[in-house]
């Protein structure tokens, strides 16, 4: 019996280190599930959108979004290039939202109903946003190739449900400046400076025009000594012929 305990307990302690090697490996396996979990919360991109047609839906009560354009303040989207915009929304709903998809479209700056590109929409499974919780979005986009460079209208919009009811809410509707690939500065960017600085020479060849008649106006006209008197040479040549200048003849004859 005292030798069937010995070996009992030799047993055990052969045995503990395995043991212990499965627990740690249920527990790891434990944490990823727990991490897979949380990042489902935070919300998966899939490729499938749920056909939801041309219909809109009117934003629910309590959510609000907003929307940057990180390291890019200018709004400024090459053509052809994928961009990159955030989407962030907060909750204050009675419940939980679920994030189906964002979609977004280019427009022509003064006239909305003049659809210039369709794009490309990104769906989300799983993305869910608890109430009184605010969750952030990523939208990659990209203009056609083919687009001519300007000032565009986009209008971005993210559609979710809350308690199966779709609902919808437009996070951005503003421009954007569409730039060729490789170009800094877009043509109508270069027209502006060239008629900017076009407009600024003709006014200082205005202004210089203008204090040249000022300075001449402002001349007196030359005088001419005759004599012990000095007479203004205008003044000779408006009265010239006349008796005044007859008498001043004869006056200046007796005078030598």
């Amino acid at each position: 019996m005292k030798n069937f305990r010995v070996f009992f307990l030799a047993l055990l302690l052969l045995a503990s280190p395995l043991l212990q090697v499965a627990r740690c490996q249920s527990d790891s396996e434990a944490g990823v599930g727990e991490t897979a979990e949380e990042a489902s919360d935070l919300g998966i991109v899939g490729e499938e959108v749920q056909d939801f047609g041309d219909e809109t839906f009117s934003p629910a009560p309590g959510v609000e979004t907003v929307c940057i354009f990180p390291k890019n303040s200018a709004r400024i989207v090459t053509a052809g290039e994928e961009a990159e915009l955030i989407v962030g929304m907060k909750n204050d709903a009675e419940s939980s939202l679920n994030v189906i998809a964002i979609q977004a479209s280019v427009h022509l700056p003064f006239d909305h109903k003049l659809l210039v590109q369709n794009l490309t929409a990104q769906a989300f499974k799983n993305a869910s946003v608890p109430t009184s919780a605010q969750a952030t979005f990523p939208y990659i986009f990209a203009v056609s190739k083919f687009l001519q460079p300007g000032t565009f209208d986009l209008v971005g919009s993210i559609i979710y449900e809350i308690d199966q009811q779709p609902y919808q809410s437009t996070f951005y509707n503003g421009t954007i400046e569409v730039v060729e690939a490789g170009v800094f500065l877009s043509i109508e960017s270069v027209f502006l400076i060239t008629l900017g600085v076009a407009l600024l020479i003709l006014l200082g060849l205005w202004i210089h025009g203008q204090v040249k008649q000022f300075s001449k106006k402002t001349k007196k006209a030359p005088k001419v000594e005759v004599g012990t008197t000095t007479r203004d040479v205008s003044m000779d040549e408006w009265l010239q012929g006349t008796a005044y200048t007859q008498s001043a003849s004869i006056k200046s004859r007796k005078k030598k």
